[in-house]
C-alpha cells in the first residue's frame, strides 16, 4: 500500500501531499475539483499511461513550469517516482529508490487496478478496449507481460511500415521482425489465456450475489511460434494491401457472458454491465492477492454514484480488508457505510483531511 503520495504540478494540483492509511481512502468534492486527478497520479505508479491514457504533456499543470512529478512511499519504505521534465514533455522519467528504472519495472513493486466511469461501455466498445483491459489484468499476475506487449507492438509497427514502402522490402529484415513478433506474440497470448482461465474459474465458483457472475473467454488467434511465423510470412502481400497485420494476438477479443442469464455482456442492461465489470475487478483483486501474496491497490472512480444502497453496502463489505482501496465521490454521504477510512476533501486543487 501507499503510505505517502506527493504531487508536484500534476493536473490542477500544484503541491499536494497525502498520507493514506490502510484500507479505504475516500476523496470527496465537487465535480472538477481534482479527485480523479489523484487517482490518475496513483495509476502512473504502474506501467502505462495511467487510467486516462492521456499524453504526459496533458498532465502538467497549466501555468506551471511544464513538467510534473508523482512520488510515493510504499509500506516497507520503498520509494517510487515518475514524471516528466520541462522541455521533454513526453519523455517519462521513472525512479525506484532513487535509481533510474524503466516504467515496466514498476510492476515488480506495486499492482494497481482501476475502474472508471469511462469503462462502463467496455462491453460495447471495439475489441481493442477489451484487450487493453485484459492486458492490465494480466500484468498484475505476470509482470513481464508489459515488456512482451511493447516488443510485439514495436516489431509489428516496423513490419507494417516496411510492407507499406513502394520499393520491395528487405526479406531478411522482414523475417527478423516476424521472428520477434512470433516470440513475443506467443508469450503475450499465453499470459492472456492463463489469466482468463484462472479468473474465469474463480468467478464461476462464486455464489450468486449483488454483482453478476461473469464468464470469460478469449477469442482470436491462438497457436505456437512456428504457426504464427508461417502465417506472417504467407500473409505479407495481404497485409501490405490492407495496410496492417491481419493475424496475431493483437486481433484477440475478451468475450464476457452473464453466467446466470447465459447472455452476452454486450446485450445486458447498463446496470448489469456495470455489475459484471465490478465483479470482474473484485474477483481479479482477490485472485492477485491469492496468487502473489500482495493485494493490489484499487482505484474506484465515482463507483458508488449509480449503485443502490444495497449494492453500495455490499461493495463496501466486499472491499473491507482487501488492501488499500481509493474511492471518489461528490457526496460524503455515499460513503457513510464505509466505516473507518482515511478521508480527504478536494476543492480547486487543494486536498485537506476530512
Amino acid at each position: 500500500m501507499l503510505t505517502r503520495l506527493a504531487l508536484t504540478d500534476f493536473r490542477n494540483h500544484q503541491n499536494a501531499t497525502l498520507n493514506p492509511g490502510t484500507g479505504f481512502v475516500v476523496l470527496t468534492g465537487e465535480n472538477g475539483a481534482g479527485k480523479t486527478n489523484v487517482l490518475e497520479a496513483v495509476s502512473l505508479l504502474a506501467p502505462g499511461k495511467g487510467l486516462r491514457r492521456a499524453g504526459f504533456a496533458e498532465m502538467a499543470r497549466q501555468g506551471g513550469a511544464g513538467g510534473f512529478g508523482v512520488a510515493a512511499t510504499l509500506a516497507g519504505e520503498v520509494e517510487l517516482g515518475t514524471g516528466v521534465q520541462a522541455g521533454a514533455p513526453e519523455r517519462r522519467v521513472v525512479r525506484v529508490n532513487g535509481a533510474a528504472a524503466s516504467a515496466n519495472a514498476l510492476a515488480e513493486w506495486l499492482t494497481v487496478l482501476w475502474l472508471t466511469p469511462a469503462m462502463d461501455r467496455l462491453f460495447v466498445e471495439p475489441a481493442s478496449e477489451r484487450r487493453r483491459f485484459l492486458d492490465r489484468l494480466t500484468l498484475a499476475l505476470v509482470p513481464g507481460h508489459a515488456a512482451n506487449a511493447s516488443r510485439y507492438e514495436a516489431a509489428m509497427r516496423q513490419r507494417n511500415r516496411l510492407l507499406g514502402e513502394e520499393r520491395r522490402p528487405d526479406s531478411e529484415w522482414l523475417r527478423a521482425l516476424e521472428v520477434q513478433m512470433a516470440e513475443h506474440g506467443v508469450a503475450l497470448d499465453a499470459a492472456r489465456r492463463t489469466t482468463v482461465a484462472m479468473l474465469g474459474e474463480r468467478l464461476a465458483g462464486e455464489a450468486s450475489g449483488p454483482f453478476a457472475r461473469a464468464g470469460l473467454a478469449l477469442e482470436g488467434w491462438g497457436g505456437d511460434a512456428s504457426s504464427l511465423l508461417r502465417s506472417l510470412a504467407e500473409g505479407r502481400a495481404r497485409d501490405a494491401a490492407a495496410g496492417r497485420t491481419l493475424i496475431g494476438p493483437h486481433r484477440a477479443d475478451l468475450v464476457v457472458t452473464h453466467l446466470d442469464k447465459a447472455q452476452a455482456a454486450a446485450l445486458c442492461s447498463t446496470g448489469e454491465q456495470k455489475a459484471l465489470l465490478l465483479g470482474i475487478v473484485l474477483g481479479h483483486g482477490d485472485l492477485v492477492a491469492a496468487r502473489t501474496g500482495r493485494a493490489p491497490v484499487l482505484l474506484l472512480d465515482e463507483v458508488a454514484a449509480h449503485l443502490d444502497p444495497l449494492r453500495r453496502a455490499a461493495l463496501f463489505e466486499r472491499l473491507a480488508d482487501k488492501g488499500q482501496v481509493w474511492m471518489t465521490g461528490t457526496e460524503a454521504a455515499l460513503f457513510e457505510a464505509v466505516g473507518a477510512a482515511t478521508r480527504y476533501h478536494v476543492a480547486g486543487g487543494t486536498i485537506s483531511p476530512d
